[in-house]
């Protein structure tokens, strides 16, 4: 069986991580979604769903065979923990495919395969920050706050 991992922060599910969740299925036999943690993210992004409820809703989608919450440590934890053959990554997500590789192998996790999941349709929306700002144009800023309280 070919296990594949995905991880993100999905705070506003979109066509883009349906593109990025589906394709990452693909690789595979079992896809397991890895979600970031409150505190990990909560210092550059302002979140507007809590973690559980972002482990829920990805974990709610067909393609995913389980959804857990990342680690608040080492990020290397996660990978211990599941166990991938497969790592992907999204068009938009900042590790270098052959630098995590190396990281990697250097942590002693050998034979994972890293993979850059290309942009899906660029006709739909496609990264949280586009649906953020046209919440932002069509209501105002006092329209949603983030779960800290504050507006985002």
């Amino acid at each position: 069986m070919r296990r594949v991992m995905a991880q993100g922060t999905f705070d506003i599910l979109h066509p883009g991580h349906v593109h990025y969740l589906e394709a990452s299925a693909a690789l595979g036999d079992e896809l397991v979604v890895v979600i970031a943690r409150d505190a990990r993210v909560g210092e550059h992004k302002d979140l507007l769903m809590d973690e559980e409820s972002r482990r829920r809703v990805v974990g709610a989608l067909a393609c995913v065979d389980e959804a857990v919450l990342g680690s608040e440590g080492d990020l290397f934890d996660s990978v211990a923990r599941v166990q991938p053959d497969v790592i992907t990554l999204g068009y938009d997500q900042s590790f270098d495919p052959e630098t995590l590789e190396a990281d990697l192998a250097e942590a002693g996790f050998t034979g994972i395969e890293v993979v850059r999941i290309g942009p899906g349709d660029e006709s739909l929306v496609s990264n949280s920050s586009d649906v953020k700002a046209r919440l932002h144009e069509a209501h105002g800023d006092g329209a949603f706050h983030s779960v800290t309280g504050e507006d985002s």
